[in-house]
């Protein structure tokens, strides 16, 4: 995959991993459309990658959400790539997590990505083509404590990715789920404790993970050797991560059931 002179979206644009992709996306010649709730922090970021479209919005405002994507569709007759990368992290014990908390995480990590998503598979499926990224987690390979909201987003988020991908195996469009583990961003200082306010100070294990735009580089480079799933992370994470990684044989496998009209006989069986 080249990324010359593709319409690349992402969410969560304005700071940690969605700016360094955007910064390393325009230095391989894509076209950029960035979106987040901070359109100064957009700005600053579209500073740096040349001409960009800035479409700011909440993830949860469905209208706005439906606004931007035909203006995102419309700016350069399309978008070849899509990365739902908006989310919101969390440092709690379940035990002393509010219920509104999980709501809110839920609502941001995996609703509002599955609606970014959803608005734009018709358009992709009708050229033919595009690349959708959905940016998991580590913690959605294994349950992490203090992070029950998260891994349980994470994992719900990868589990639509994998089937949208057999969904769509048929179709040229190509899905890939991406699982970072410790990436040196403020996910930790943003994060939501119990009472949903943010966390305000950092963890000396993102401190020291990743740099975001060695990360992004090596998301970036997975996506064009055209892998499904790609996980980024060192030292135990990484380990983690690989034990459980899916074997390439069971994604075949998943594509293969809806080569053979899977879908259509469970269509028809009502």
């Amino acid at each position: 995959m080249d990324f010359t002179g593709k319409v690349a979206w992402i969410t969560g644009a304005s700071s940690g991993i969605g700016a360094a992709l955007a910064r390393d996306l325009a230095s391989r010649g894509a076209h950029l459309v960035l979106s987040g709730r901070d359109e100064v922090r957009l700005a600053q970021v579209a500073a740096d990658c040349g001409k960009t479209l800035i479409l700011p919005f909440d993830v949860r405002d469905d209208a706005a959400l439906a606004d931007a994507t035909g203006k995102a569709i419309t700016w350069k007759n399309g978008v070849d790539v899509a990365f739902a990368n908006a989310g919101v992290s969390q440092r709690s014990r379940a035990l002393k997590t509010e219920m509104q908390v999980y709501r809110d995480i839920i609502a941001i990590d995996l609703t509002a990505q599955i609606a970014f998503s959803q608005g734009l598979i018709s358009h992709m499926v009708g050229r033919g083509s595009g690349n959708i990224a959905f940016i998991s987690s580590i913690a959605g390979k294994v349950g992490v404590p203090m992070r029950t909201a998260y891994s349980a987003v994470k994992f719900g988020l990868a589990g639509y990715g994998d089937a949208l991908r057999a969904e769509l195996s048929q179709t040229g469009v190509i899905v890939h789920v991406i699982y970072p583990g410790s990436v040196a961003t403020d996910v930790a200082r943003n994060a939501m404790v119990g009472d949903g306010s943010a966390r305000g100070r950092s963890d000396k294990v993102i401190d020291e993970g990743i740099p975001a735009v060695d990360a992004a580089k090596a998301m970036l480079d997975g996506m064009a050797a055209g892998d499904r799933e790609i996980i980024i992370a060192q030292g135990g994470e990484l380990a983690m991560g690989e034990l459980r990684r899916t074997p390439e044989a069971l994604f075949d496998q998943s594509a293969d059931m809806v080569a053979q009209g899977y879908m259509e006989r469970m269509e028809e069986a009502g």
